[in-house]
């Protein structure tokens, strides 16, 4: 059967899709998959997260703000991280308070407090713009402030957004907002001022764990790229056929 896994499963949830979002939008990539996914062009910046080594700390979201100037306490942010917990009835609750900038200290959820011994398990799961191959917000930017580099990075020019919020509807991964000062669109751009000058995006170089990493997905030596090459890496609503470049290690199936 030429049918590869990937087609697989976009057939079998074809139906469910167009009813409905599926509860899990998560889909497994087989090693190659991802690196499949390039247009041969010498740079394509891919971010790669190992949930597995994210303690929900949340210094890579006080990073970022202070990096971008995001007001510190403003219910935004370019990057957050969403903490799970799976309960032993099967429900699943998910919390992100100030965007998990000050870590997860209590066992409450969202008014909620969960008895330690009613967890079957937790986990912890950074997100940001998936810089798509495919980008819908480009694509319903009447004036082109929203615009994608060579590099595959998504930015956003403020002195061209009128504010019109199609790019904020568009994307399906939930990341883009309203600058509460500038009021133009904003969303993470994997710090593209600091990597073009050499640099780390300031979540990755925030995180102790190196569970954040960024690299160049059409450099065959570079790690980033050895690891979404040649291990089961993850992307989320892959349904949706933006080709995302935000890859995960571990993600868990009830991960939305």
């Amino acid at each position: 059967m030429s049918c590869s896994r990937r087609e697989f499963l976009k057939n079998t949830m074809a139906g469910a899709v167009a009813a409905a979002m599926p509860a899990c939008s998560v889909i497994l990539l087989a090693p190659g998959e991802a690196k499949a996914m390039t247009d041969g062009s010498k740079l394509r910046w891919a971010f790669l997260v190992d949930t597995e080594k994210c303690v929900g700390c949340g210094l890579c979201v006080d990073a970022c703000k202070t990096e971008n100037e995001i007001p510190y306490d403003a219910p935004v942010s370019r990057t957050w991280v969403e903490r799970y917990v799976i309960t032993k009835d099967g429900e699943t609750h998910i919390d992100s308070p100030k965007a998990g900038r000050d870590g997860f200290t209590t066992g409450e959820i969202r008014g909620e407090e969960i008895d330690p011994e009613d967890i079957d398990k937790a986990f912890f799961v950074p997100k940001l713009c998936n810089q798509c191959d495919n980008p819908p917000c480009v694509q319903v930017c009447p004036v082109g402030a929203t615009y994608q580099t060579d590099d595959g990075v998504v930015l956003v020019d403020r002195k061209w957004c009128i504010g019109c919020g199609y790019c904020v509807m568009a994307c399906p991964y939930g990341v883009r907002f309203f600058h509460p000062i500038h009021k133009t669109a904003e969303k993470c751009n994997f710090c593209y001022h600091r990597i073009t000058d050499g640099k780390q995006a300031a979540c990755v170089q925030a995180c102790p764990f190196e569970a954040r990493k960024m690299g160049n997905l059409r450099d065959p030596e570079d790690p980033v790229t050895k690891v979404i090459s040649n291990e089961r890496v993850q992307v989320l609503k892959d349904e949706y056929g933006t080709k995302p470049h935000v890859f995960y290690l571990g993600l868990d199936e009830k991960v939305r």
